[in-house]
């Protein structure tokens, strides 16, 4: 029976069921088909499969179910639209400098460490016990802030410059006797260097801590060269020398204090001594005693007797300018006992500090001076254990060079 055209159409929706059926229907059938028997490889029909072409129904084995295609399926990956990117750091800040010019600010703020001691004028025994209330610092005539007051102990580092010359053998005698003395308080981790002057400086001994190396140099002093006394070049030449060395340094100067023909005048020497920072001077003067006899029985003239007259007041004014002592001793058996005020006055000190009020690198040589004061003011009254007044001084520097300003 046929159908016409118009009754054979389907709807749209019923095209759909048949496709979503079809493969159900065909399992069914290809289910009740029954097994044919299998072919042999030379009696399969050989058949070739057009390029493009697919193939709809692969063969099935009926013992191993369907074939299938066991070849490998490319993915490709699949970008995750949730990942957040990545975050990039944001650019620095990029700062510009009027005309594109770097400036830069350094402030510059002194501090000057001034060295003073304390010391009883009778016993010459270090004043202890000081705080900084009790010290009053005058710069130029002007009151300074002090900042910090403290002790110190140190070893020393020293140059022992003494005069050998062909002038007197009591002179020589004197200094020998002062070179030992001095040595015999060395301690074992002080740094001593030896120097001798006659025309030249001669150097016997590097800085060491050796003690028979130092004893040995002082006993070589057997025979002077010259009869000249060049004080004024030997004291540059060794200021110059431990002006390269760091931390504080002390020149003990064992001689008469006679200039003869040294290339530089006392104005200039002076000058050197007051720009060198952290040199401190102790003087020891030969020669007293014959000096003092030959005055007795009138056998030192008028000239002779100013030289040396001038000679020792060239002595103090250097240990006075950088803080140290001065002795001129006309026996042997006072040198115990100013070795023994020099150690006191070298490795026990007030180390005061504080920053001036005149705060310009101009180069300026600036007067100090160190007084103690009490509580109220007053000039600071000391007194023993029966009540009595002692009398003491404070040894200081006169002054100090302020830094030049470098450009």
């Amino acid at each position: 029976m046929m159908t016409t055209p118009s009754s054979s159409r389907t709807s749209p929706s019923s095209d759909r069921t048949r496709i979503r059926l079809f493969p159900t229907v065909l399992l069914l059938t290809l289910g009740t088909v029954v097994p044919a028997p299998r072919l042999r490889a030379q009696d399969a029909p050989s058949s070739q499969q057009q390029p493009g072409s697919t193939q709809a129904n692969p063969p099935t084995d009926p013992q191993e179910g369907p074939a299938t295609d066991n070849g490998s399926i490319i993915l490709k990956k699949k970008k995750n639209a949730d990942e957040p990117p990545v975050p990039v750091a944001p650019p620095e800040p990029k700062v510009k400098n009027p005309n594109n010019e770097t400036y830069s600010i350094r402030v510059d703020v002194p501090i000057v460490n001034l060295d003073v001691n304390v010391i009883l004028d009778k016993t010459h025994q270090f004043v202890p016990g000081l705080k900084a209330g009790n010290f009053q610092v005058l710069e130029d005539g002007v009151p300074q802030t002090i900042t910090s007051v403290r002790t110190a102990q140190t070893p020393i580092t020293a140059v022992m410059l003494l005069e050998f010359a062909a002038n007197s053998y009591y002179f020589i005698r004197d200094m020998q006797n002062a070179s030992y003395s001095f040595f015999r308080s060395l301690r074992p981790d002080d740094y001593i260097a030896v120097v001798t002057y006659d025309l030249r400086t001669h150097i016997l001994t590097d800085f060491t801590n050796n003690k028979d190396t130092v004893g040995q140099a002082i006993q070589s002093l057997i025979i002077p060269g010259f009869s000249d006394t060049n004080l004024f070049d030997a004291l540059y030449e060794t200021l110059d020398r431990t002006s390269r060395i760091e931390g504080r340094k002390y020149i003990i100067l064992i001689g008469t204090g006679r200039d003869t023909f040294s290339k530089l005048t006392l104005d200039k020497i002076l000058a050197k001594v007051k720009s060198t920072p952290n040199v401190t001077i102790f003087t020891i003067g030969t020669g007293a005693l014959v000096r003092e006899l030959a005055d007795a029985r009138g056998g030192m003239g008028g000239i002779q007797r100013l030289d040396y007259l001038q000679a020792e007041n060239q002595m103090k004014t250097f240990a006075q300018m950088t803080g140290g002592l001065s002795f001129n001793p006309l026996f042997q058996g006072a040198l115990p006992d100013i070795f023994s005020q020099i150690n006191d006055s070298i490795r026990n000190e007030y180390i005061v500090t504080y920053r001036p009020t005149n705060n310009h690198n101009d180069g300026t040589y600036r007067k100090v001076k160190v007084s103690l004061v009490d509580s109220e003011g007053h000039p600071l009254q000391m007194q023993d254990e029966k009540h009595k007044p002692l009398k003491y001084s404070v040894v200081a520097r006169d002054g100090y060079r302020a830094k030049q300003q470098v450009e």
